[in-house]
């Protein structure tokens, strides 16, 4: 049975725009959780600015207990730039990503840095964190559709997945940050990036906002795909597009893959562990399109009766 590897985000990229803070204590039995669910590649936290998003502003103390606590959790840190990173380094990340978006006034009004500068950033901040010992993730962002300047065309985000490619990123993720795709620009994409970068080097990652994330998933396993990034409950969002349902839910991918023939080593009773612990820290509904229906057959699970020996 082939497999597919899914990186966890919900730590990071679940939490950040949340407006409730998780304290560290919260945000550890979040992981712990996660860890007992059977994923074995989370994404933790991120070393930028503490004013800029508080949410994350325990970053270096979180990810020194992860590896005390999890040692054989595959760990990732999201870093803006190389003062991100040497943060990063002296709180022993092993794993680092940076986000480069496609567009230039994204860049903009993500990091103050136009195209060029941001590509030229993120490209340096990986050099410097594969000459480290690091292992290296790059994010396009907005890579179908921007929310200041419309469609992304696929020639520049090519070109970008190159420059990346050039500055020896280990993966590049593909992002629908305004969960715009859809299966077929997901395919047609796929099919123009893969000329020039090999599709196990890339990963997909999908928001919910149009209800279309396990679709778009399916679309890019068909092309060929098998890393994922996936949020339990789908927990997170965009600040860009006001009422976004958050990332692809974990427990979403999981059911999807595994009733096609795939393996992903993640226990689906347990993700629902995980979303209900996340639904009371943070006082808000989660749950992906398939969780109530799972959420149910477990509970018929704790209700059956017990065969006593």
């Amino acid at each position: 049975m082939e497999s597919i590897r899914i990186t966890e985000v919900s730590p990071r990229d679940g939490l950040q725009n949340q407006s409730v803070s998780l304290s560290t204590e919260n945000k550890l039995a979040l992981i712990r959780l996660l860890v007992a669910a059977g994923l074995q590649r989370v994404e933790i936290t991120s070393f930028v600015s503490p004013e800029a998003v508080p949410q994350m502003a325990d970053a270096a103390d979180l990810l020194t207990r992860v590896h005390q606590l999890f040692p054989q959790l595959q760990s990732t840190v999201l870093v803006p730039n190389l003062r991100g990173l040497e943060r990063a380094c002296l709180a022993g990340a092993r794993e680092i990503s940076v986000v480069l978006a496609a567009t230039d006034t994204m860049n903009r009004k993500n990091i103050k840095q136009g195209l060029v500068d941001a590509t030229r950033i993120s490209q340096d901040t990986v050099r410097a964190a594969k000459a480290m010992g690091m292992r290296t993730r790059a994010y396009l962002a907005v890579a179908f559709d921007c929310p200041f300047e419309g469609a992304t065309p696929l020639p520049v985000l090519l070109a970008l997945a190159q420059q990346m490619q050039a500055a020896h990123v280990d993966e590049i993720v593909i992002a629908d940050t305004i969960g715009s795709a859809s299966p077929g620009r997901v395919r047609d994409c796929l099919r123009v990036l893969g000329q020039a970068i090999p599709m196990d080097q890339m990963a997909m990652h999908f928001h919910d906002t149009r209800g279309l994330a396990a679709a778009n998933a399916w679309a890019a396993l068909e092309a060929g795909v098998r890393r994922f990034d996936a949020s339990a409950g789908g927990l997170g969002g965009c600040p860009f597009a006001p009422g976004a349902a958050g990332n692809l839910a974990t427990e979403d991918m999981v059911l999807m893959a595994e009733g096609s023939g795939f393996q992903t080593n993640i226990d689906i009773g347990r993700l629902c562990d995980v979303i209900e612990f996340a639904q009371l820290k943070l006082n808000s509904p989660l749950g992906g399109r398939s969780y109530k229906w799972l959420a149910l057959q477990k509970l018929k699970a704790d209700l059956s009766p017990r065969v006593q020996p």
